[in-house]
């Protein structure tokens, strides 16, 4: 009893993890309609930034000539770093990709994800390279007797936080300001004839979305305690996509059950990948995974392309 009910505790940390980056994307896309294909770009510099910001002081190890040093900051400290980190890139980035459209901005993206992947592998005086960031301290850790306790605690932690998340995008998207990103999303033009500056939204859309994707990878690199590269493949993006098209583009309740039923998707076909195929073809077990999320993000955008909670069509009798 106490083993499943610690899975499920481990699987709804991570469900509100990608709950965090799906709510970010949500706003780009959702609200916004930018298409952002790098968003295990930013999930990895909130985490390289958390590992870093929080990592242990000590010197390294004469045998480990990649075991790189941290700051040593407390998790609130180093949470708020990760954010300010994670916005800051995207800043820059979204001036230069401010003007971009549709597919220009997605291999844009695509693109600076890659370039940040391979700064996480190259760069090993501050990443450790492939061998990857270790002794990332685990906040409550210390505080809890048994591990169990601890993820309980961190469960309680991702709850507040995500919940933070959801009501703090509701009250901004359904504000003036959120009803000119629907109206950039739609008509830009039009939008741009009413005296609203679109590229100057976008950007605001563009830094607030990274900045909650570098906040889940910092999240993501607390609870584990260790990250590498390899952590933070193309693969990643791919899920939350699907997660924020299967649930419901431009609505954050989608956003929330779409990592919900994906990830659950996710580990159940992992699961039974481990279970039915043979041991010596476990390594390529990986890409039924692939192809079976496949098949639910094309059964949903064939019949239900609004996903399973699609956006709240609503007429404002306000005009900003």
């Amino acid at each position: 009893m106490i083993g499943e009910l610690s899975y499920l505790i481990f699987f709804l940390i991570f469900v509100s993890i990608f709950a965090i980056a799906v709510l970010g994307l949500n706003l780009q896309w959702g609200f916004t309609g930018q298409f952002n294909a790098g968003v295990v770009g930013f999930f990895a510099v909130g985490a390289y930034a958390m590992a870093i910001l929080t990592g242990p002081t000590q010197p390294r190890l004469p045998d480990q000539a990649f075991q790189v040093s941290g700051i040593g900051l407390p998790f609130a400290l180093g949470l708020l770093g990760a954010i300010g980190v994670s916005a800051a890139i995207a800043y820059v980035i979204g001036l230069v990709t401010v003007r971009l459209r549709h597919d220009y901005l997605a291999i844009t993206t695509f693109g600076i994800a890659i370039v940040i992947h391979l700064v996480t592998i190259n760069f090993e005086s501050l990443t450790a390279g492939t061998l990857g960031f270790v002794g990332i301290p685990r906040p409550l850790a210390s505080t809890f007797a048994t591990p169990f306790a601890h993820n309980v605690a961190y469960l309680a932690m991702m709850f507040a936080i995500t919940g933070a998340v959801f009501w703090g995008l509701e009250r901004i998207v359904r504000s003036p300001w959120g009803r000119v990103l629907k109206a950039v999303r739609e008509d830009d033009v039009a939008a741009i004839a009413v005296g609203k500056n679109a590229d100057r939204y976008r950007l605001e859309a563009f830094v607030i979305g990274c900045a909650l994707m570098g906040l889940a990878g910092a999240l993501y690199a607390a609870y584990i305690g260790s990250i590498s590269p390899f952590d933070f493949l193309p693969i990643m993006t791919f899920q939350i996509w699907t997660m924020m098209i299967v649930g419901g583009s431009g609505n954050n309740r989608g956003a929330l059950l779409g990592a919900l039923v994906v990830w659950g998707l996710w580990t159940s076909s992992g699961a039974l990948v481990s279970q039915v195929v043979p041991a010596k073809f476990q390594a390529q077990g990986g890409a039924i995974q692939v192809i079976l999320i496949g098949l639910v993000l094309v059964g949903t955008l064939l019949f239900r392309p609004r996903g399973l909670i699609g956006e709240e069509p609503k007429v404002s009798r306000y005009v900003d």
